[in-house]
């Protein structure tokens, strides 16, 4: 317990796992420490999770009573409006943050839908904009790290459609690992409806032209070529059933099958075709070691030199301590802030827990004229593009339409939910599996992920009043939506009628306040959003010390070998999940990690003292003591 360490890296989700792995590939020492419990395999809590009968993306996952983790279950919809929330995450906003997160070997990352997709460059810039803040560093900066985290993930994706209908500066000359997860049969119903067809944005004058585009997937699909991703061999592994029209030619260039399309693979993935973090960590180097259910409750910093020296945990009812010459947090933007409030770090620009972001998530459903095959592969394996850039943002947040493969299900009308309604009708035998095929055969959904741009008002606090059980103060937080988002639903709602139009589809969209939580009005119309686990800002970087608590590698300002890093770093959002940024952020940290270490570990070079005779001191005379 008091070996001194290279680095100990807070928390073993995404970028804490890439982080322990780059450092530990250049034969550094690295201690994780992990608040939560080790996770079953996606197989073993894909079982777990349909023997529970469903649950909550965190249900299949080992929870740990000493790190709880705050879940979308408690938060609950008043009839009248308004919400109550308990659990681990205090709410003391007007509108309630909606979205949990996993404390676990893996973290959030053990849940994620596995989407990729980039950050678009205007994304880094939106201060220019008029709303929330710039980027230190920009999208240019960034790229060659993208393309890092891709190899490292197994993104599924087409260079030549980003380029095209995203605008992403993609070099010529490269490929992602794999080729695109073919799209859906909704998918090609609703390309049908839509390609080359117009719809209007209130915000913005000219008629929006629509194209519905593959999404950049982080799960095993047929490889670009063999070589994409060194050291992980195509070994021609057979996969169950793989979402192709026709067999691969080549093996999974990672662990694991092939996408087989199972419509299971949130929380996990049944075959274990999506990245987790344990993916990485199979590869970990001998000098990394993993610790669990170990909660760090201090980071030691001296108060002279600002430099951290370690950090305490809590673990087994014992407190620990743990010496490191770097010491990197990753354990949630949430949990990030709040560990640095408990420690009293980073804070000068009083922004350490400050500007908590999300994407709320608009949802809208119905029913098509014809069956569509809902409930068949990935939650979404396509969307829409066209409201995520242009001069829209300056009114209005952007947004990006998913469109959904699991008929209604986060909507809140799974398929349980259908048949519990049509039986409490009457309808029995024939009758009922008719109707009911019927009616789940015909749903769809649509997703429109608002930017919410950088808030201090919005932010983590520590709960003086309510303690973990390990008696630390819990976290807190104020959130609201600006306008700005609020338009942003405006045009949403508006862009969501004209697509409805267009596939002559019912629409079924309400929002009942009991049932949504994040309930609101704005301009006379009523609209629902749920989280969509995306947050981010609470140590964002930027270039001032005065203003951001971050520099552009994620090193905290006042603390010159003290990192904090994930979405709490980013400045913006923008419309895209943001793994695939952390991910990428946290390959380039390392990079600058890595030159801190072999400074401090650079031998001294020592000027001998003058000689007086014609001997030299490092050949001493036998009777000088050497």
């Amino acid at each position: 317990m008091n070996a001194r360490w290279d680095a100990v890296v807070v928390g073993a989700g995404f970028a804490g796992t890439l982080v322990a792995h780059r450092l530990g590939a250049q034969g550094w020492r690295v201690l994780v420490l992990e608040a939560g419990r080790a996770a079953p395999t996606g197989a073993q809590a894909s079982a777990a999770h349909r023997a529970a009968g469903g649950g909550p993306p965190t249900s299949p996952y080992p929870h740990s009573p000493d790190a709880p983790s705050p879940d979308v279950t408690d938060l609950t919809g008043l009839p009248d409006g308004g919400f109550t929330a308990t659990g681990h995450l205090g709410q003391y906003g007007p509108l309630p943050y909606a979205s949990g997160y996993l404390r676990a070997n893996g973290g959030t990352g053990l849940l994620w839908t596995g989407l990729a997709p980039r950050m678009h460059p205007e994304d880094f810039r939106t201060g220019d904009l008029g709303h929330g803040r710039n980027w230190p560093i920009g999208y240019h900066d960034l790229e060659p790290h993208y393309r890092a985290a891709e190899r490292e993930l197994g993104v599924a994706a087409d260079a030549g459609e980003q380029r095209a209908a995203v605008g992403l500066p993609i070099p010529a000359d490269y490929d992602f690992p794999m080729r695109a997860i073919p799209a859906s049969f909704l998918d090609r119903q609703l390309a049908d409806a839509f390609d080359g067809r117009t719809v209007r944005d209130p915000a913005v004058p000219d008629p929006a032209r629509l194209a519905v585009t593959a999404t950049p997937h982080a799960r095993n699909g047929v490889p670009t070529r063999a070589a994409s991703v060194p050291g992980r061999p195509a070994d021609g592994r057979p996969a169950d059933g793989p979402v192709t029209d026709g067999p691969p030619t080549e093996g999974p260039l990672t662990d694991g099958p092939l996408c087989a399309g199972s419509a299971g693979c949130v929380p996990a993935c049944p075959t274990g075709a999506k990245y987790t973090p344990l993916r990485t960590q199979a590869r970990w180097a001998a000098g990394v070691e993993l610790r669990t259910e170990a909660v760090v409750s201090r980071v030691l910093a001296d108060p002279e030199t600002g430099r951290a020296e370690g950090v305490e945990y809590l673990s087994g009812g014992r407190a620990h301590r743990v010496v490191a010459d770097l010491v990197v947090l990753a354990a949630h933007a949430i949990e990030n802030a709040r560990l640095l409030l408990l420690s009293g770090l980073a804070n000068r620009s009083d922004q350490v827990g400050r500007n908590l972001m999300d994407h709320p998530a608009l949802l809208t459903w119905g029913l098509m004229p014809r069956p569509v095959g809902p409930y068949r592969g990935p939650g979404s394996t396509s969307g829409l593009e066209a409201f995520r850039f242009g001069p829209g943002r300056e009114r209005r947040a952007p947004f990006r339409i998913e469109i959904g493969n699991w008929g209604w299900s986060w909507a809140g009308g799974a398929p349980e939910a259908e048949a519990a309604t049509l039986l409490a009708a009457g309808l029995r035998g024939k009758e009922l599996r008719e109707r009911l095929g019927d009616r789940l055969g015909r749903q769809f959904s649509l997703q429109f992920e608002l930017e919410q741009p950088a808030d201090p008002a919005n932010r983590v606090t520590l709960d003086q009043d309510r303690r973990d059980p390990l008696g630390l103060p819990a976290p807190a937080v104020r959130y609201d939506l600006s306008d700005y988002v609020r338009e942003g639903m405006t045009s949403a709602r508006a862009v969501s009628d004209q697509l409805f139009a267009l596939l002559g589809a019912e629409d079924h969209t309400a929002y009942p306040a009991a049932a949504w939580p994040g309930r609101l009005e704005h301009r006379g119309a009523v609209h629902g959003y749920r989280g969509a686990g995306h947050a981010g800002g609470t140590h964002l970087m930027g270039d001032s010390p005065a203003t951001s608590v971050v520099d552009h590698w994620q090193r905290c300002w006042d603390h010159p070998n003290l990192y904090a890093v994930g979405c709490g770093s980013m400045p913006s959002l923008g419309t895209s999940n943001p793994s695939l940024t952390m991910a990428a952020l946290a390959l380039r940290s390392a990079e600058r990690m890595h030159r801190d270490l072999l400074e401090l570990n650079r031998p001294a070079a020592v000027t001998p003292p003058a000689a007086s005779t014609s001997r030299t001191p490092e050949h001493p005379s036998p009777s000088e003591p050497s």
